[in-house]
């Protein structure tokens, strides 16, 4: 079972997804902050789903 979650982690992070893993963890930090927080994830949504549609 773990070596089937780790080949699945692997894959999604291969190719492009590695490179989209910043804007990811980025947009995902902002949109704790309260109140702001999702507005101001809207350019590292963007550039995520520029990296990896």
């Amino acid at each position: 079972m773990v070596r089937v979650g780790l080949v699945a982690v692997l894959l999604g992070l291969s190719g492009c997804g590695l490179a989209a893993a910043p804007c990811r963890v980025g947009s995902a930090v902002l949109k704790v902050v309260p109140y702001v927080g999702h507005a101001a994830a809207v350019p590292t949504d963007a550039c995520a789903a520029a990296i990896d549609p």
